[in-house]
């Protein structure tokens, strides 16, 4: 019975996964940082202070609601005594040196650091300036890249405009084009229809001209001499009739 409980467990087992999402993830990933919950980290320009020269204020902060002002020194002291009357830390001869370089250190310190820091402080600034101009520059460079952005979408906008401007012109000149070639068509039609209608006209005058000829011809060739002097007589005739009646 044991066994098979044993084996179940075993089975039941499943791997859990303990990864954590990174922030590449699109897992809990705002559009935009909470700056007041999560405010971003500021280095601090100056170290953090210290009591006796090294020993960090947040141990003090720390230990005073439960030891007091005085508990941090006593531990200390304390500690120290310890060590010493334990010989777990043994002033031999190196222990002399060491603080003899400490007081070496400290007058260095306290003798050149103002001035090295002084300089570490202004290569800083350079530093940080530079970062900070790079950083200006580079928030104006892509500032600059989204007008420039814009200002081609404008572009783009405008240029539809254009091409229907020119679609128009296009076809105004096709239009033209159209109306230009139909009077010259209108031209050349009227042109043709005129030297028909001309031809017309003449082989009709010619025709004409032609039966009155040939009409005079036979009728001249048709009439003999007595005939046309007995017409002339005729004539003179009714010329003498017609003068009394006019006198």
């Amino acid at each position: 019975m044991l066994s098979r409980l044993a084996s179940r467990s075993v089975q039941e087992v499943r791997p859990v996964s303990l990864a954590r999402p990174t922030s590449t993830t699109t897992v809990r990933q705002a559009e935009e940082r909470d700056e007041v919950n999560f405010p971003r980290r500021v280095r601090p320009v100056e170290p953090g202070k210290v009591r006796l020269g090294f020993v960090p204020e947040e141990w003090f902060k720390f230990m005073y609601p439960k030891t007091g002002v005085t508990g941090p020194y006593v531990l200390g002291v304390g500690l120290a005594t310890f060590l010493c009357s334990k010989e777990i830390y043994v002033m031999e001869h190196e222990y002399y040196t060491g603080i003899t370089i400490l007081a070496m250190l400290v007058y260095a310190v306290k003798k050149f650091g103002p001035a090295i820091g002084k300089n570490l402080d202004k290569e800083i600034e350079d530093i940080e300036s530079s970062w900070r101009e790079y950083r200006e520059g580079s928030i104006t460079q892509i500032k600059q890249a989204v007008e420039n952005e814009k200002a081609a979408q404008w572009s783009a906008h405008g240029e539809g405009i254009l091409f229907d401007a020119k679609r128009e012109n296009v076809a105004l000149q096709l239009e033209a084009a159209y109306r230009e070639r139909l009077a010259k068509v209108h031209s050349e039609v009227k042109k043709r229809l005129d030297y028909q209608l001309e031809t017309a006209n003449v082989k009709t005058r010619l025709e004409q001209k032609h039966m009155v000829d040939w009409i005079v011809k036979n009728v001249k060739a048709s009439i003999t001499p007595a005939q046309e002097a007995a017409t002339l007589k005729q004539c003179i005739a009714d010329l003498k009739a017609l003068a009394p009646k006019a006198a």
